[in-house]
């Protein structure tokens, strides 16, 4: 090949593996099996809001109503929230500030900021994707919630895929 040495061949070539590894990431996030946390029509997750206006409940582990930890769903296998879908809130025109976040260190996954509607009841297509870091295996997941008025729920579920 004209104008290409020897040299430059060969980092080429070394490069190759790695970004054959990145492609097939770019892949897998485009390309995957998504799950849905909780997994049946009668489950639910509830987020509850610190006992003061505008102040963070402590961190809480993330589990459903039936007390299955979303952390149980990443035991075995590196694991990547892909969305929120925010289900209903139980005050409107108030707005809502949700952090997610893995281990006990609370490493930061996401946060998302949003305002209930008129009815209480946000669309169901109020859809929260998320694009960070995968979650380890074996790490425990947290949230913690605010509201403008204190003691507020909200009800949501997750989408998520594995990433081995």
């Amino acid at each position: 090949m004209s104008g290409w040495s020897e040299n430059d061949l060969t980092a080429v070539l070394s490069n190759l593996s790695t970004l054959v590894s990145d492609l097939e990431i770019v892949l897998l996030e485009h390309r995957h099996d998504t799950f849905i946390f909780p997994e049946d029509t009668d489950e639910t997750v509830t987020f509850t809001a610190g006992g003061t206006n505008n102040s963070f409940c402590d961190w809480v582990e993330i589990e459903d109503n039936n007390g299955i930890m979303f952390s149980s769903k990443f035991v075995s296998s590196i694991g990547h929230l892909a969305s929120i879908l925010i289900e209903g809130v139980d005050v409107k025109d108030k707005a809502y500030l949700i952090e997610l976040a893995y281990g006990s260190d609370k490493t930061s996954i996401t946060s998302y900021r949003f305002i209930a509607g008129e009815t209480n009841k946000l669309p169901a297509i109020q859809q929260v994707r998320i694009r960070t870091e995968h979650v380890p295996s074996g790490e425990k997941l947290y949230y913690r919630m605010k509201c403008e008025t204190s003691g507020k729920t909200c009800t949501l579920s997750f989408r998520y895929h594995y990433h081995n």
